[in-house]
C-alpha cells in the first residue's frame, strides 16, 4: 500500500466505515485521532516526542492526524496526515454524532504505516476481518497497540486519562480535608518522587506534552502531568491524584496543603493547551 493510494480514503466515522469497491489500495476509514503536543493518545507515551518516535515520525510542532482504517483486503493501515485541522473537524463532528467525510488530500499524506497503534473494536463491513498486512522488505514495522491488559506505563496512563475524563466521580470518593500525609506518618516515597520531578519541570521544562492543560468547570483547568513511572491528574482549584508504575491499580490523592496550589499554578503556566 503506497502513501499516495492510502490518501484516497473513503468517508468513515468513529462507529464504522463505508464499504468501497474492495480495491486493496482504498482505505476504509474507521476512526482518527490527533497527534499534537497538546493532544495525543496517552497510552502511546509520556510525551509528544516519545509518541512520535514510536511511530517513526519527526516531532513536527504543528502535529499530525492519524487516520485508522482497512484496505479492501481487510488489512489494517494507519495514514498519517499533516492536515491537522481536517482531522480535528472530523473528530469533533463524530463526537457530536454528525457524519463527516474524512478524506485527506494526497498532498497532505505524510506516511502510510502498516497496522494500528491503538486497539479498535470496530471493523469495516464488506471486507475480511482486520488483520496485519504482510511486512514489506525494508519498510516500517507493523504497528501494534501497547499491552494495556496488565499494569505498566500504558495502563497507568490510561488510568490517569480516566480520572481526567470523570473527575467528579473520582473526586467525590475523597474527603474534602484530605492531606498529603496524616500527622506523624511518612509521605509515600513514590508520590514524593513524582511531586519532586514535577517541581523540576518548572525550572527545567520537559519535552512537549509532558504537561498538558485542558478545560475544567469554572475558571479552573485540568492538568495532566507525566514522568518516568508516574502520572498526575489535578485540577488547578482542587487536589491531585498520582498513579505509579510501582503501585499497580492504586490511585493516591494529594491534598491542597501549603505547596500544591503553587506547584499547580507553575505547571499550568508552562503547560501546552489544545488550539
Amino acid at each position: 500500500m503506497t502513501t499516495e493510494s492510502a490518501g484516497t480514503s473513503t468517508a468513515g466515522n468513529a462507529e464504522g466505515a463505508t464499504a468501497g469497491s474492495g480495491d486493496d489500495d482504498q482505505l476504509l476509514v474507521l476512526t482518527a485521532v490527533l497527534l499534537t503536543p497538546a493532544q495525543f493518545p496517552s497510552v502511546l507515551g509520556d510525551d509528544y516526542p516519545e509518541v512520535c518516535a514510536g511511530l517513526g515520525l519527526e516531532p513536527y510542532e504543528e502535529g499530525y492526524g492519524l487516520v485508522l482504517g482497512q484496505d479492501g483486503l481487510g488489512a489494517r493501515w494507519t495514514v498519517v496526515t499533516d492536515d491537522v485541522s481536517l482531522v480535528a473537524c472530523a473528530v469533533a463532528a463524530w463526537d457530536c454524532g454528525v457524519e463527516y467525510d474524512l478524506s485527506p488530500d494526497e498532498g497532505s499524506v505524510v506516511e502510510a504505516l502498516p497496522g494500528w497503534p491503538l486497539a479498535l473494536a470496530v471493523a469495516a463491513p464488506g471486507v475480511p476481518a482486520p488483520h496485519d498486512p504482510e511486512p514489506e522488505a525494508g519498510g516500517p514495522a507493523v504497528l501494534r497497540p501497547p499491552d494495556a491488559a496488565r499494569w505498566g506505563p500504558a495502563q497507568r496512563r490510561l488510568g490517569a486519562d480516566e480520572i481526567a475524563l470523570r473527575w467528579a466521580a473520582w473526586r467525590e470518593q475523597v474527603e474534602d480535608g484530605v492531606t498529603f500525609v496524616a500527622p506523624g506518618a511518612q509521605p509515600h516515597a513514590g508520590v514524593r518522587r513524582a511531586l519532586a520531578e514535577a517541581r523540576g519541570y518548572v525550572t527545567d521544562p520537559p519535552p512537549p506534552g509532558r504537561v498538558r492543560s485542558s478545560f475544567a468547570a469554572g475558571e479552573a483547568r485540568t492538568l495532566r502531568v507525566d514522568g518516568p513511572g508516574w502520572s498526575m491528574v489535578a485540577r488547578t482549584d482542587d487536589i491531585a491524584f498520582v498513579l505509579l508504575d510501582e503501585q499497580p491499580g492504586e490511585i493516591l490523592p494529594v491534598g491542597r496543603g501549603p505547596e500544591l496550589p503553587g506547584l499547580l499554578r507553575a505547571l499550568e503556566a508552562l503547560a501546552v493547551r489544545p488550539a
